[in-house]
């Protein structure tokens, strides 16, 4: 195979795909040999229709999304005319180029690829992603069968209302609160496309279709469709509910998991575990570079336990800086705690405070530590919870920590913060569990000593405890 051209540390060989605005070509990378997909966008026709936001949008989810069912984006590069989106290469193409030669296919091959795909859109929703585009042209297979999702270009974020209003995404694929035009609940939606796509999996054809696009939206809101003589009971009984016209009675993903014909050699997808930061930069760049050069994505090298005074400037409760950044994370929530300890006792009471809230620990880095739900740790997708602590060291004896949760329940979050609150005040050199015995015996010093014949509540109990350690 020729690779001629190069754009950055990629050889760009023959084209595997091409729409309106921008072609796919197999590329190598030069570093390591890997196989890539670049998918070469002109920069001037997205301008002109206006799509500059949706390709952003499409790009910046598909960056902060990693999971084994999900295709990954590992570059950025922008020059004056183009813009090249580096991703993973997926071996086996588009779903709907197997259907059209396979017609439907069978049970277990069906339920297996149908299972990957609610694994990967329960992932995005506990994301707070919606797709809102998903038909077989947007799911890709490599040579194992594996689906992987992909074309983010339509996907919302979840807001604070929680209710989505464009419409759009494929005509068969739509659900039918999409036509109503009074918003809608894009998890729903989702589930809904599930259903059609799960349908046509099994039946070699889709449930809604006409020539005519108001006869189509007639049978979508009605939900008129008729199951062919080979679909079994357990089948029927799963896609009635995925096609259920009333939204708030609709299945949810976690219904969908638990069903029995679902269940059948079920296997979780686990969520890649990243250690490593998601830049977000390259995305502007690759869109206001105005010279035909390379804009790569930018790296910083950086201690992972030390911190530089630009970073420690950036970190101050009382420097706002966000009016420097085009968007911020709206679902990311960060904390960052002082302590006058090293960073071996810092990392110490770190651990502790996630033992005290039912927290397991996982060392990510030496600096970086994730935590998880105990019952969790041999579910690998459902439920997800992502929280994760850095410590970096500003002098021997004095650190930062930063906490940061992007899922899961904030109640644990807040909890997790107010215990290592509590445990970064308490004094170095001693074992936290004899300053807790010391604290204890003072408590009961003082109610002896008080004469009280009044036993303290539980809220006052803890309240002592926390005066007693500061």
């Amino acid at each position: 195979m020729v690779f001629a051209n190069n754009v950055g540390k990629y050889r760009l060989g023959r084209t595997i795909g091409e729409g309106t605005f921008a072609k796919v070509k197999l590329g190598v990378n030069g570093d390591n040999g890997h196989y890539v997909a670049v998918k070469i966008i002109d920069k001037q026709m997205v301008m002109k229709s206006d799509l500059k936001c949706q390709v952003k949008r499409e790009i910046r989810t598909m960056k902060l999304l990693h999971h084994p069912n999900i295709v990954r984006i590992h570059e950025v590069i922008g020059t004056k005319t183009k813009i090249y989106i580096v991703m993973e290469y997926v071996t086996g193409g588009q779903l709907s180029d197997k259907l059209s030669y396979v017609r439907k296919l069978g049970e277990s091959e069906a339920r297996k690829i149908f299972q990957q795909l609610i694994d990967a859109i329960d992932y995005c929703h506990n994301k707070g992603v919606y797709h809102r585009d998903l038909k077989p042209e947007n799911l890709l297979l490599d040579n194992n069968g594996n689906l992987k999702l992909s074309d983010f270009g339509l996907s919302a974020l979840r807001k604070s209302n929680d209710v989505l209003t464009t419409v759009c995404g494929s005509p068969c694929y739509v659900a039918p609160e999409l036509l109503w035009n009074k918003g809608y609940d894009g998890a729903a939606a989702d589930v809904w496309s599930c259903g059609v796509i799960l349908f046509e999996l099994l039946a070699g054809y889709l449930p809604f279709n006409d020539q005519n696009l108001m006869n189509l939206y007639k049978k979508v809101i009605r939900a008129e469709y008729a199951c062919p003589s080979w679909f079994t009971q357990s089948q029927k009984k799963l896609i009635a509910r995925l096609l259920e016209p009333n939204p708030r009675k609709r299945i949810t993903i976690s219904e969908i998991v638990e069903d029995e014909w679902f269940q059948t050699d079920y296997v979780p997808a686990c969520e890649y575990e990243s250690d490593q930061d998601i830049y977000l930069d390259d995305v502007n760049a690759a869109f206001d570079s105005a010279e035909e050069e390379k804009v790569t994505e930018a790296t910083v090298t950086k201690s992972p336990s030390f911190i530089n005074a630009f970073q420690l400037i950036a970190m101050s409760q009382d420097l706002d800086l966000s009016g420097l950044f085009e968007e911020q994370d709206q679902k990311k929530q960060t904390t960052r705690l002082g302590s006058k300890h090293t960073i071996n006792e810092t990392i110490e009471r770190i651990e502790a405070a996630a033992t005290d809230v039912r927290l397991s620990v996982e060392r990510i880095k030496n600096s970086k530590i994730k935590m998880l739900p105990k019952q969790m740790m041999t579910r690998c997708s459902r439920s997800y919870f992502d929280l994760s602590a850095e410590v970096i060291e500003v002098a021997p004896t004095h650190c930062v920590v930063e906490i940061s949760k992007s899922s899961g329940d904030l109640r644990m979050y807040n909890e997790f913060c107010e215990s290592l609150s509590i445990l970064l005040t308490k004094k170095s050199g001693v074992p936290l569990q004899a300053q807790e015995s010391v604290e204890v015996q003072v408590t009961s010093n003082v109610d002896r000593d008080a004469g009280s014949s009044e036993e303290l509540s539980s809220e006052d109990n803890k309240d002592l405890q926390g005066y007693a350690s500061a």
